[in-house]
C-alpha cells in the first residue's frame, strides 16, 4: 500500500505521516527532508542557494538513510529547502528516488506526492491548518527548543513559503483531485490521527 500525504509547511503531516507508517507497518519517507538536505549542503558550504548546479549535484549525492531530522528541521533550512524545492532540475533529480523508495509499499508526505510522486498511489491525503495555526504551532515548537523567535515574522515566512511552493511552475503545492482533505486547525493529534486512520481504512475496503 502506497499512502501519500501531501500539504503545507507546520500543518501535521510529517507526523501523521510517521504513526501511520508505524499503524500500518510501513516505512516512511519525509520528502520535505530531501529538500532541506539539499538547501543545508549548500547552505554548510557556503553556496548560492540559487545555484540550481550546486543544487542538483547535491541532491544526486544525498544519503537517505543519514538525514539528521534535527538538524535538519531548524527554521532557516525550511526556508533553503522551498527555494531549492522550486527548481525543476532538483525535483527531477529526486523524484527516481521517491520512486524507488515507495514501490514497495510505503508513507510518504510532502508536496507532491500524490499528483507527481504517486498519482496512482492507493490513498492520496491532504493535510492542512489554517496559516495562523501553523504559525503557532511552529512558534511553540521553536520556544520549546529554547529557541527565541518572533512570531510575526514567523507568520510572515509560512506565508512566504505557501505562496513560493503554490505558485511554482513545477509540481506546484495543491491537493490531489481524489485526495481526502483532513483540516487539522481545530484538530488534536489524536483527533486527527482518527480521521487519517478512518480515510486509509475506506480506500483500503473499497
Amino acid at each position: 500500500m502506497i499512502v501519500a500525504i501531501d500539504g503545507p509547511a507546520a500543518s501535521g503531516k510529517g507526523t501523521l505521516a510517521r504513526r501511520l507508517a508505524a499503524h500500518y507497518g510501513l516505512p516512511h519517507l519525509d520528502t520535505g527532508l530531501l529538500y532541506r538536505a539539499v538547501g543545508h549542503t549548500l547552505m554548510t558550504r557556503g553556496l548560492d542557494l540559487d545555484d540550481e548546479a550546486a543544487a542538483v549535484a547535491a541532491a544526486e549525492t544525498l544519503a537517505l538513510q543519514a538525514l539528521d531530522r534535527e538538524v535538519l528541521s531548524r527554521h532557516e533550512v525550511g526556508e533553503a529547502a522551498s527555494r531549492v524545492a522550486a527548481m525543476p532540475a532538483v525535483r527531477a533529480a529526486l523524484l527516481q528516488r521517491q520512486r524507488d523508495f515507495g514501490r514497495a509499499g510505503a508513507v510518504l508526505d510532502g508536496r507532491d506526492i500524490g499528483t507527481v510522486v504517486f498519482p496512482d498511489a492507493d490513498v492520496k491525503l491532504f493535510v492542512t491548518a489554517s496559516v495562523e495555526e501553523r504559525a503557532r504551532r511552529r512558534v511553540a515548537e521553536m520556544r520549546g527548543r529554547g529557541i527565541a523567535v518572533d512570531a510575526a515574522a514567523v507568520l510572515d515566512d509560512l506565508k512566504r513559503r505557501d505562496a513560493r511552493d503554490s505558485s511554482r511552475a513545477t509540481a506546484p503545492l495543491k491537493a490531489a483531485d481524489d485526495a481526502v482533505v483532513i483540516d487539522t486547525t481545530t484538530l488534536d493529534a489524536e483527533e486527527a490521527f482518527a480521521a487519517a486512520i478512518a480515510a486509509v481504512d475506506r480506500a483500503r475496503a473499497s
